[in-house]
């Protein structure tokens, strides 16, 4: 009888932890999703074919086309993100000015701005300037649509795994705003349950021993969005965009674990790094660099909402009632645009909303002062290494090794710097994680510039006192136009580590053609 007492009280204790497992889900509704016929044919993409089902999701949808306010760090005001000089929107006061130093021979310098909504993924692709628009051949592959239309569903079946090869711009002109990220991106059309397009995070799952089709649906309401708010590289031993995107997680989801992926994931030919994985080599430092996306599933995972099982869709999508009905909300975006913080207080309850703010402001704020104080010392690193290739003087009788030693450590420095700047929360999704991977960075960053002054028996360190912005100023303006011009690029001393670009005319204007 006491072991069948004791059974039963165990039995009912389990029961009452199961809403704590779950995290700020739902118990009700998660454990099965409404099944709908909508009607629709399988694969429609096209956003505006959903809005007669589900008319309150879609209306919650467009509001994701709101340009005017912004939070204290982010919001969706287009502007560019390095400018700290010309009027940035009103009431918004921070600007990373290096962003455009340290990509310096990547698209990325030519143009990088704060992301708008969902709704103008890709009217804002097509008209950016990394996009090659003075060109017959746009320069990039068509794997680089894969995160802006789940019209990749139609392409993939379509070419098979020709498509990753193509050229961007030969389906240009197969999309409008309408096959934006929407409906499709998330949801099967015929039943609306959640499923996942993106063949590479597919290929993830399958790695680890996981059925994309057979997942629970208090997973998917992440993995829909780690579709593409992730890292990923091109899976091709000459970098080259050829083959089909990875995502680098095989040895876990840490910016060094990302790191380790890229060490014999390439095939770079350059003493030293033979065989890693770069997405270029700065003209500065001489330097194989990497390039980070958009980190936040691999912030978030083992995050503190992360690991208390908070799903995105918790916080970015909070439930709402329509008519008496409860649905998610498709406008997706922070928290914090809701004056009440109500997407936080369904957790947070005890907690006023401007205690939660302050709360969320304090993380981003110490983040972001971090994380220019990372830029900064990554800019002195490049600088040093510069000086220390092109020093005279006399040389110690293990440079070459000093040299290695300090581009790998720019290299990594940079690439953790990037990884905290990349991502969206500035620091929230994983306080403790953002601020480590900015001392690392800063401590990368310092090691490079130690190297290259023990390489030039500190020959340079005069060159490299003071003042940063002094050293080298912030490239506040580049783009394709303008490195056609050799005059512009007199007027800073990194740009002499360029290439003009050949004279050309522009050729598209968003996804229409104009000559």
């Amino acid at each position: 009888m006491t072991n069948r007492l004791f059974g039963l009280t165990l039995a009912a204790a389990a029961l009452l932890a199961l809403p704590l497992l779950g995290g700020c889900q739902d118990v009700d509704t998660e454990l099965k999703a409404p099944e709908y016929k909508t009607g629709l044919p399988a694969g429609e993409t096209r956003i505006s074919a959903y809005k007669e089902a589900f008319p309150h999701q879609y209306a919650s949808y467009q509001k994701n086309n709101e340009t005017s306010v912004m939070t204290e760090y982010k919001g969706s005001v287009p502007f560019h993100k390095n400018d700290d000089v010309n009027p940035l929107p009103k009431g918004y006061k921070h600007a990373q000015p290096y962003l455009k130093n340290l990509w310096l021979g990547y698209p990325f310098m030519y143009e990088y701005n704060e992301a708008r909504g969902h709704t103008y993924a890709v009217k804002d692709f097509v008209n950016i300037d990394r996009i090659n628009r003075y060109g017959e051949k746009g320069g990039l592959p068509a794997t680089c649509w894969n995160c802006k239309t789940p019209k990749m569903v139609q392409w993939i079946k379509q070419y098979g795994d020709d498509f990753w090869a193509k050229d961007f711009n030969q389906f240009r002109t197969e999309v409008t705003d309408d096959d934006s990220i929407g409906c499709a991106t998330c949801h099967n059309a015929e039943t609306m349950q959640l499923q996942l397009y993106s063949e590479p995070l597919k290929d993830y799952l399958k790695s680890v021993g996981k059925d994309p089709a057979k997942l629970p649906r208090s997973e998917m309401r992440s993995l829909v969005c780690a579709q593409c708010h992730v890292e990923y590289y091109f899976n091709d031993p000459g970098h080259g965009p050829t083959k089909r995107p990875v995502f680098p997680w095989k040895n876990g989801f840490t910016p060094e674990a990302i790191y380790s992926v890229y060490e014999d994931n390439g095939n770079v030919d350059m003493p030293g790094f033979k065989g890693k994985f770069a997405d270029w080599v700065h003209p500065v430092s001489q330097t194989p660099m990497l390039k980070m996306q958009h980190p936040d599933y691999e912030t978030w995972i083992d995050g503190p909402h992360g690991a208390a099982g908070v799903a995105c869709a918790d916080c970015h999508m909070p439930y709402q009632r329509e008519e008496g009905k409860k649905m998610s909300s498709h406008w997706w975006t922070s928290p914090l645009r809701d004056p009440e913080l109500r997407a936080c207080r369904q957790c947070h309850a005890d907690k006023t909303a401007a205690y939660l703010r302050g709360r969320i402001e304090y993380t981003q704020d110490k983040t972001y002062k971090q994380l220019l104080v990372a830029q900064e010392y990554s800019v002195r690193a490049h600088e040093a290494v510069r000086l220390a290739l092109e020093y005279t003087g006399e040389k110690p009788a293990d440079y070459d090794q000093l040299i290695i030693r300090a581009k790998e450590a720019v290299r990594k420095g940079q690439m953790f710097w990037d990884f905290v700047s990349a991502e969206n929360s500035v620091g929230f999704h994983n306080p403790a994680k953002a601020l480590d991977t900015l001392t690392s960075s800063i401590t990368l960053s310092q090691d490079a510039i130690n190297a290259a002054l023990k390489a030039t028996n500190y020959g340079i360190a005069p060159k490299l006192e003071g003042d940063i912005k002094q050293i080298v100023p912030p490239i506040l303006k580049m783009s394709r136009k303008l490195q056609q011009d050799p005059e512009y690029l007199k007027t800073h001393p990194w740009f002499a580590y360029l290439k003009p670009l050949p004279k050309a005319d522009q050729m598209w204007e968003g996804n229409k053609k104009i000559q």
